[in-house]
């Protein structure tokens, strides 16, 4: 499902034109950027949260030369989905046997 497939469905649900769905759409995740940008977390419950985890430096090698490569030090944005949302995700996948 792209984004503009997430549009066209919360607009259909909504009755909010796919223009406004989309800049709410837009405005939502601009602020989850902006949020976990300034080290900030976000937790939407039943949903999940969004927070901004340290990787420290490290040695790695490249996978194509096998050459020992340095990585700097940086942050890298997680999603932990909740308890609600794994549960219905887990209900619905056995509903429907697996099948999309």
């Amino acid at each position: 499902m792209t984004k503009a497939d997430i549009v066209e469905k919360v607009a259909d649900g909504t009755g909010l034109t796919k223009l406004e769905t989309e800049a709410i759409i837009e405005g939502f995740l601009n602020t989850v950027i902006s949020s976990l940008r300034d080290g900030n977390g976000i937790e939407i419950r039943g949903f999940g949260s969004y927070k901004v985890k340290k990787k420290n430096a490290r040695y790695a090698r490249n996978p194509r030369t096998g050459e020992k490569v340095f990585v700097d030090e940086h942050f890298v944005p997680v999603f932990k989905f909740s308890k609600d949302f794994k549960s219905a995700v887990d209900r619905g996948m056995k509903d429907s046997d697996g099948k999309n």
